[in-house]
């Protein structure tokens, strides 16, 4: 049941099974929140109605995900007692009132007006269902400021001092705003934002390249692309700052990711395009780089200084192996990203967007790439944060609860077999219905205007009821 492995490493791998399956959902609720608020104002602004028959579409995949979001959330939220309440015990005090901040001042947001974002149509003002959609976007961007506000201090904590070997809070502003904090959350923004981006255009491309040429498929495509050549630069250079601040705060994550052993002094740090790092033997095998562009990248000079993994006690560094690579497909994925966006706006230009089935496909296939980056950059950010628990504070192995290899590895089995029934049909749920596509309701050529549908939506059996009319009708006469 444990393969040899040991309570932490089990707790670990559940650890990052959970949290892998649950930033997923939240990714999309975040993108797909602020993209139904503009389809909305969209549709306020111009009386388009294929806005709003965009917003019914996306709603629902919305709706699917958040559900699951929130159910993987409470569960994960839960292992910070069972397999982790050393950790809770001494970092409690700083943890604990971030994530109930979270609760109370997003959570509830986003659930008090989901229900009218979701079904209010027709039975409130348009005024007032836009208010709400801008709501739940924001609660959803409000969610996403405390928990990277958490997390961001377990990388970088300030605020605080150490009493009885318990973290006590001394200074709650430099403890939210800590000094990785701005960084990680102009990076996980731009991601969830470009995830979702990614997942619209490919839903696009997919019906583009099954014939689809209507204005619901156009529209989609056409704004997602618009995003996607926005935020893929912009994530670009919101990384680079962030390397600049992990540099400094830190530096044994950075030599992991650059796969850098020696410090340089007398030249450039290379940038290493491949290689295999080698923990064992110190040393990154089969390397090709790129010579003083790793200084030039993370110090912004040719020959700028770059500590090295030796400088650190064995005991101190992370898996460079598993950073190096995370951090390469990510980056690698961006970069593809910026690719796609840039072919788009040369065949948007000639007027070929919605014809080119080159650009169709390449959409298309770049669709699960915003999950792959993100998943990619957690592993980077976790892995590398390796051995602390909080960096230079607290290691991971003394956050453990007293429990045995055998007790994990029952409830990752568990986990592990619920996660993959239950979320696997939440997935193919939404994946049906992004294959099925956005539907004509408001913007069909016999519809005749925004009054009829949000009559004859306030009364929920309307349809019903008006179909047994038809069918009375002739029995009536007949009685006559």
């Amino acid at each position: 049941m444990t393969l040899g492995l040991t309570a932490l490493e089990l707790a670990r791998i559940q650890f990052a099974f959970t949290v892998s399956f649950h930033i997923v959902f939240p990714s999309i609720t975040i993108g797909l929140a602020s993209f139904l608020a503009v389809l909305e104002w969209r549709w306020l602004k111009t009386n388009n109605p294929v806005y709003q028959d965009l917003f019914k579409f996306w709603a629902k995949i919305f709706a699917v995900a958040f559900g699951m979001g929130v159910v993987s959330g409470v569960v994960m939220s839960y292992q910070f007692g069972t397999n982790w309440s050393e950790f809770s015990r001494v970092a409690g005090s700083v943890t604990g009132p971030l994530l109930t901040y979270e609760v109370l001042s997003a959570f509830f947001l986003e659930a008090g007006f989901l229900g009218i974002m979701l079904f209010g149509w027709g039975r409130v003002g348009p005024r007032a269902h836009f208010f709400a959609t801008l709501m739940v976007a924001i609660g959803t961007c409000i969610s996403m400021f405390w928990i990277l506000s958490s997390n961001s201090w377990m990388q970088t904590p300030q605020g605080f001092s150490i009493e009885n070997g318990i973290i006590v809070p001394q200074d709650w502003l430099a403890i939210v705003f800590n000094p990785s904090f701005p960084y990680r959350l102009a990076h996980m923004a731009a991601a969830a934002f470009l995830v979702s981006a990614l997942l619209v255009a490919a839903t696009a491309a997919w019906h583009l390249m099954k014939g689809r040429r209507d204005a619901l498929v156009k529209t989609s495509f056409s704004m997602a692309l618009w995003m996607i050549l926005f935020l893929a630069p912009l994530q670009m250079f919101i990384g680079d700052m962030h390397g600049l601040n992990t540099l400094e705060h830190q530096p044994a994550k950075l030599a992991a990711i650059e796969g850098h052993w020696e410090t340089n002094h007398d030249e450039g740090m290379p940038l290493y395009l491949f290689g295999i790092p080698d923990m064992e033997a110190e040393e990154t095998k089969y390397a090709i780089g790129i010579p003083n562009l790793g200084s030039l990248i993370m110090t912004h000079t040719m020959d700028g200084k770059v500590t090295g993994l030796k400088e650190f006690a064995p005991e101190d560094r992370p898996n460079a192996l598993t950073v190096f690579w995370s951090f390469r497909i990510m980056v690698g994925l961006g970069v593809l990203m910026i690719l796609l966006a840039l072919s788009a706006l040369l065949l948007r230009k000639n007027g070929k967007i919605f014809e080119n089935k080159w650009l169709h496909r390449f959409a298309f296939a770049m669709g699960p790439s915003g999950f792959i980056a993100l998943l990619a950059g957690w592993f980077t950010t976790e892995v590398g944060r390796q051995p602390w628990v909080v960096y230079g504070v607290m290691r991971t192995k003394d956050g453990l609860s007293p429990v045995s290899a055998e007790q994990v590895g029952l409830s990752l089995i568990m986990f592990v077999v619920v996660y993959c029934v239950v979320f696997g049909i939440g997935i193919y749920y939404m994946l049906k219905l992004m294959h099925k596509g956005p539907e004509f309701v408001h913007s069909d050529p016999d519809y005749h205007g925004d009054i009829a549908v949000i009559q004859a939506s306030k009364r929920l059996l309307s349809s019903v009821e008006e179909d047994l009319d038809a069918h009375k009708q002739p029995q009536q006469e007949q009685d006559k």
